[in-house]
């Protein structure tokens, strides 16, 4: 599948020498940094990948991987595989495309003496996060390597480029303050839909609008609490634009900035009046979300998109038991962009394969339309991820990613 994406895509050019020249011969290059990044994307490593039947050595491989394979090429290279994802689609089959991504982090064990290492109270053990962005098809679009203390509000606020986000559950209260930021940065303006989990903990705390009139929502009195303090919102709205000013111009990352707000006892007045206007969003949110059945299915379809590739990443980062074995950061980057470059070659040849059936009008005559809401291209039933690295660049899938067959309705 790797090679398959490698070769129908071209996103190896992305991988570029570190030095001012290269005289690898481009195929039996190609082929190493194949064997690299299956290295690195399922765990095994170089040295269990050099003993397969390619005619490559461990030195080989390991030279190519210093001299070409960076974090940043290996992030190009998941981005042209996304990218012809997109390309190859048929409308038909998957439905328009969405603006609409979901989110979530992923905890990977790695070594203690790696100063990056931190203990995840709620995973329960050493490790480190790798913070996900994924749109509703199973693309992963951005992917982020953080500390397991580090704030998953502040990851998600660096990958979200969505106008809509299914946030997995590890927010927190003033991530529903972000609207204030988006005053100024309407361009990258994100409704966040948190977790449902998070929707049944919440239903417990909503805020009034204003003080008095206590029977004008009979039905919720019991889950009514406080009015929200308008007046703190007011005195430090010049203070939120600020900081929202900061995060837009990147003079301030959004974790530094919950750092200053969090590090003294006292709590800071401004971060105050975020989590207020974050209390006044929620509660709007949650009075729609109860009413609103499509926006309930919306975001289940989401949540169950990163869970999903939450379990891919189990099956396709098997080596060493899922466990990152080393503690240099970039090598550890370079593990967790190398996955995302398999999945993101799953998706594709999956993407393709699932087209080509469905080109027959048998196939397609078959499904109903709640088979089609259901259809997705992260699977892996038919995938033998274990056995000897093989590589034969002369030998292809029989993929031709034909127009898909109309459905019934469409014709």
């Amino acid at each position: 599948m790797l090679k398959e994406a490698v070769l129908r895509t071209g996103c190896l050019t992305a991988a570029t020498s570190a030095a001012s020249r290269g005289d690898l011969d481009p195929g039996v290059l190609a082929q190493r940094l194949l064997l690299a990044v299956y290295a690195y994307g399922t765990n095994t490593g170089i040295r269990a990948v050099a003993t397969g039947e390619h005619g490559h050595s461990e030195d080989d491989i390991r030279y190519v991987r210093r001299r070409y394979l960076s974090p940043e090429s290996a992030r190009a290279m998941a981005v042209e595989i996304a990218n012809a994802t997109f390309a190859a689609r048929h409308q038909a089959i998957w439905g328009t495309g969405s603006t609409a991504v979901a989110s979530d982090s992923t905890h990977f064990g790695a070594f203690d003496q790696n100063i990056f290492t931190e203990w995840h109270a709620r995973y329960g053990g050493r490790g480190v996060l790798i913070y996900w962005h994924v749109e509703r098809k199973s693309m992963a679009i951005h992917s982020q390597l953080i500390g397991c203390s580090a704030s998953e509000v502040a990851a998600m606020d660096r990958g979200c480029a969505a106008a809509r986000q299914h946030d997995g559950g590890g927010g927190q209260l003033h991530r529903f303050s972000w609207p204030v930021r988006n005053r100024v940065r309407r361009h990258q303006a994100a409704r966040l839909r948190p977790a449902a989990q998070d929707q049944a903990d919440q239903q417990t705390r909503l805020y009034r609008p204003v003080a008095g009139d206590p029977g004008a929502w009979p039905r919720l009195e019991p889950a009514l609490t406080r009015p929200i303090r308008w007046d703190l919102i007011a005195a430090q709205y010049d203070s939120m634009i600020k900081y929202a000013t900061a995060i837009r111009t990147g003079t301030a990352s959004t974790e530094a900035i919950l750092r200053r707000f969090t590090k003294a006892n006292a709590v800071h007045p401004a971060y105050q009046a975020m989590a207020e206007v974050g209390r006044a969003q929620r509660t709007i949110f949650l009075a729609r979300f109860l009413r609103d059945r499509d926006l309930q299915r919306e975001i289940n379809e989401g949540l169950n998109v990163v869970e999903s590739w939450n379990r891919a990443n189990a099956v396709i980062f098997f080596g060493k038991g899922g466990d990152i074995a080393t503690n240099r950061r970039d090598e550890q980057e370079l593990s967790v962009l190398c996955l995302r470059i398999l999945q993101a070659a799953l998706v594709y040849v999956n993407t393709l394969m699932v087209q080509d059936v469905l080109a027959d009008q048998t196939w397609a005559d078959r499904l109903t339309p709640e088979d089609r809401r259901g259809l997705t291209p992260l699977f892996w039933a038919h995938v033998a991820p274990y056995g000897e690295v093989r590589l034969d660049m002369g030998r292809r899938l029989s993929l031709h990613g034909a127009a898909p067959a109309a459905p019934p309705e469409a014709r």
